[in-house]
């Protein structure tokens, strides 16, 4: 059954926002003061917040949360997932909510004894809707969208999608690569002293705790490293210091922004495939590649990923059932 967006929830405004239960805002302001999370994590948690507080005023009589009961959490689930959110977005939602009674509870346990996290584990946790079916870029796939864009010459494009590509990397990843890399040389075996197959990148902040996150050095081969020279040349010179970017109207060169790899796979390349294409579907197809086509080790794969576990890089990579059942067969 598709699934349909009733009411796209719209950002809070400063106006808004200035209406808001005095204590629920600076409530907010302390709690997003926190350095041990990232400033992605503490942006998400702001508009999070922010959207949380504007329904306590406009359902809730704009009372003070500490006034809150659980059944008004499970009222606010009700109405994200009646404007049809998806449940990973109501899931977080809750969960910025959930860790804001935390810090209540924990910081200000003097002044609100009797205050509880108003989404207890009574409230059931929305059900997991998959609205799109999961299907990984066949080697073909990628080889054939690599030769259209090259067609077009979109060499930032094919830089992008080659490099994103073999490394397994996340948009806000790739979105940090220098343009200095394209002066690297091939990585250096410390103990051989001997070239290795593959270059690294210069340090990039990837997802994890902690306001650094998980810093990682990306592993990529020539094929990349060729299509980041040639966007390097047709770029020509400029002052911006990453490699992928965009050109003012006024001429000025600024980083692009991760959502601009977004722009880039629902209107161009999911229209050359003929197919949704989007960012993170690159890191699973590379994944499911290297297993299924490339018969990779899941440890290797793992390293490539950043992963922690295995079994995180197992969820990447998608099987035909139907394989498992011929073999009983």
């Amino acid at each position: 059954m598709e699934v349909k967006c009733l009411e796209k929830l719209k950002e809070v405004t400063e106006q808004e926002w200035s209406e808001v239960n005095e204590f629920n805002r600076e409530i907010t302001d302390e709690f997003l003061q926190q350095a041990h999370l990232s400033p992605q994590t503490l942006n998400q948690y702001k508009s999070s917040l922010k959207l949380f507080f504007r329904w306590v005023k406009e359902s809730c009589g704009n009372k003070s949360i500490t006034d809150l009961k659980p059944r008004d959490a499970l009222r606010y689930q009700n109405f994200l997932m009646g404007r049809g959110l998806s449940s990973s977005a109501v899931k977080f939602k809750r969960s910025s909510v959930s860790s804001l009674c935390g810090y209540i509870e924990l910081y200000y346990s003097d002044e609100f004894p009797l205050f509880r996290n108003i989404y207890n584990k009574k409230i059931p946790n929305p059900a997991v809707d998959k609205r799109h079916k999961k299907e990984p870029l066949t080697e073909e796939e990628f080889s054939m969208l690599i030769d259209e864009l090259k067609q077009r010459e979109e060499w930032q494009m094919v830089a992008y999608l080659l490099f994103t590509y073999i490394t397994g990397c996340r948009r806000g990843e790739s979105a940090q690569l220098l343009r200095e890399t394209v002066r690297y040389k091939k990585a250096i075996d410390p103990k051989t002293k001997e070239e290795k197959g593959y270059y690294l990148t210069s340090d990039i902040r990837c997802k994890g705790r902690g306001t650094a996150g998980k810093i990682r050095r990306f592993p990529f081969d020539d094929v990349a490293m060729v299509a980041l020279r040639k966007w390097n040349e047709v770029r020509g010179e400029d002052d911006c210091e990453y490699m992928f970017v965009k050109k003012t109207k006024e001429g000025k060169v600024t980083p692009l922004a991760a959502g601009a790899f977004n722009y880039w796979c629902s209107e161009i390349f999911s229209e050359i495939v003929g197919r949704r294409v989007h960012p993170h579907l690159l890191r699973s197809s590379r994944a499911t590649n290297l297993a299924l086509s490339s018969n990779k080790s899941i440890d290797a794969i793992q390293s490539l990923l950043g992963h922690n576990s295995p079994d995180t890089t197992k969820i990447y990579i998608v099987k035909d059932n139907d394989d498992e059942i011929d073999e009983l067969f």
